[in-house]
């Protein structure tokens, strides 16, 4: 039997190319080796955009759209929305219950969040208990395996002590400890240089136009110390040239010659990337334009993910009661 996985997105916006690089290629590959289930994370969500809730219903439609346009097969994952499987609020409140709160305190993520995000007022209940409702994603699925870029290998951690305190105190193994698949980060900066975000508004979405795409992609900042043609470039330090190598690896020799030895602009260099990136994903949204068309067809998918998803959880949730005697 295949190994099961746990994997989510936060629908907090559009998803642009970074979610692209970082995660939905990794997505498409493991749910030909494992028992996947990826879930619209609307409840994590919710923990920072609690003010402006009403954005997670449409971003989680659009971002689902995105999932099966790139290559996301409901008939090989079960794709659903977290809030509507109920089992994962059942066990989030019984591992609160459980988790001492300096586990809590001292997560690093949480701690990094609250020096960086000022925008929202995250000193909340919730937000300090994100990383429990996180092992209980992961729990109530029995997950062997969860994708995790280096970043969030504390929050596995964390959940794995969860776990292992859950089955000392009822002295039953109703969980396993999850095993981390390290993930490479996404190399994609933003527009700006800085990290692709969408409240930088440096990204370019998965569901940008073809103009779109190629305004955004001339304001991209380059190589600080190429001012004039006849400059050399420095391609391994330019946010361009990182985009070629991604997106456009057959070409990142030549790119590299005519940048280092100054043979083409920056202008020019940048109007050729929006070409081929364009070329990459014309499939991907004569795909998305399909689906965009049906959005009961999306729904359908949802409704049989979740329950596919109830069905799973709901015997985690059986041996959970049963451990506890209650």
């Amino acid at each position: 039997m295949k190994k099961r996985i746990l994997s989510g997105m936060r629908p907090t916006g559009k998803l642009h190319l970074g979610h692209l690089a970082g995660t939905l290629d990794n997505w498409v590959k493991l749910q030909d080796e494992y028992e996947c289930f990826f879930m619209v994370a609307d409840w994590h969500a919710l923990m920072s955009e609690y003010e402006v809730p009403s954005v997670l219903v449409e971003s989680g439609l659009d971002n689902v759209i995105d999932w099966l346009s790139f290559g996301i097969d409901p008939k090989k994952a079960t794709i659903f929305v977290q809030s509507e499987v109920s089992t994962h609020l059942d066990l989030y409140m019984i591992l609160s219950c459980i988790t001492p709160l300096g586990w809590l305190e001292r997560c690093p993520t949480y701690k990094e969040q609250l020096r960086e995000i000022k925008s929202r007022d995250l000193h909340t209940y919730g937000f300090l208990g994100y990383p429990v409702l996180q092992a209980a994603d992961i729990l109530i699925y029995k997950a062997q395996k969860v994708p995790v870029g280096e970043d969030q290998l504390p929050h596995l951690e964390l959940t794995r002590e969860i776990a292992r305190r859950f089955n000392s105190l009822y002295k039953k193994e109703v969980f396993p400890d999850p095993e981390a698949i390290l993930t490479k980060t996404s190399r994609l900066l933003g527009l700006d240089g800085r990290k692709m975000s969408k409240s930088y508004d440096n990204a370019i979405n998965l569901s940008d136009s073809e103009e779109v795409i190629k305004k955004k992609i001339q304001t991209m900042f380059t190589d600080p110390k190429r001012v004039k043609l006849s400059d050399v470039g420095h391609p391994d330090t330019c946010n361009v040239y990182s985009y070629y190598l991604i997106y456009q690896p057959q070409a990142k020799e030549d790119v590299h010659d005519w940048c280092s030895k100054a043979k083409v602009g920056c202008t020019d260099c940048k109007r050729r990337l929006a070409l081929g990136l364009w070329d990459k994903l014309a499939p991907f949204k004569a795909k998305r334009k399909e689906l965009e068309q049906d959005k009961n067809q999306i729904k359908k998918i949802l409704a049989e993910g979740r329950e596919k998803a109830l069905e799973a959880t709901s015997k985690t949730m059986h041996e959970v009661k049963q451990a506890m005697g209650i």
